[in-house]
């Protein structure tokens, strides 16, 4: 059953201790004061050099330790976030991936290193964010075989079952109004724009009671395999976002070359 009125999850990616210190802290007084319980997708050994944007924060795992004890859960999000594959990937949104194309064996041992780390941080990593969309059938059973059975991933409205693993979909890179479905906002601190700052907590007011929890959405719904219908619905949301990712590298590329 469809979610109605909307429902919606939000997710932080990219978080790891050089994560932009002044954008990140912009967005805590936010999940204190309406009691979220976010998705925090946290890179256990960053070597992206792109996510260096301030220098490491002593904290920063203490906070992810608190965070979590409120409520928030923590997601396996890559290993070191060098998304240098060019392997296809089960979504097809992006050339690169970390994960997409490498083979079962080398991803199990990234996975399991990634969730020791987490894990030696005090953290109870228990759902998957791949770095880019980029995962694959190989992705999937390494998941499976170090007993992550959850992924946050997806272009339904609903959760649902594949592969083998509990799919809680991801849709949005920004607040957007929507009448019924399960809906993750998906949260870049180190790229947000100040527009995305200023629209957020507006439409955390105005929908406040709407906003969920993984484990909320597990309790009160049983996920299976998407009906004919949601597939349906599934493939042309993904397209969509497939031909909005063509355009965006289209005008990056004529932005570059100009």
């Amino acid at each position: 059953m469809i979610p109605e009125p909307a429902q919606y999850i939000l997710r932080f990616d990219d978080l790891c201790p050089t994560v932009s210190y002044s954008r990140w802290q912009q967005f805590l007084p936010l999940i204190e004061k309406f009691k979220l319980q976010p998705i925090l997708a946290v890179v256990p050994d960053n070597q992206d050099r792109h996510l260096q944007a301030s220098p490491p924060d002593p904290d920063f795992w203490i906070q992810m330790r608190q965070m979590e004890l409120g409520g928030a859960m923590i997601a396996l999000h890559g290993y070191n976030h060098r998304c240098e594959s060019r392997g296809p990937s089960l979504l097809g949104l992006h050339h690169g991936s970390e994960f997409a194309g490498v083979d079962e064996s080398t991803q199990r041992e990234w996975i399991h290193e990634g969730l020791a780390i987490l894990r030696g941080h005090g953290l109870n990593p228990r759902i998957w964010v791949a770095p880019r969309h980029g995962f694959d059938l190989n992705t999937l059973s390494a998941l499976r075989k170090e007993g992550i059975s959850l992924l946050s991933d997806g272009f339904a409205r609903v959760p649902f079952t594949r592969g083998g693993l509990t799919w809680i979909p991801q849709q949005l890179s920004a607040p957007v109004e929507k009448s019924r479905g399960l809906w993750t906002i998906c949260i870049h601190p180190n790229t947000a724009h100040s527009s995305l700052l200023n629209r957020l907590p507006i439409f955390l007011r105005k929908h406040e009671a709407q906003f969920t929890s993984v484990d909320r959405v597990l309790d009160e719904y049983s996920p299976a395999e998407l009906g004919g219908m949601e597939r349906l619905y599934e493939k042309f949301a993904l397209w969509r976002a497939q031909a909005s990712h063509v355009r965006r590298r289209k005008r990056s590329r004529r932005s570059h070359s100009g």
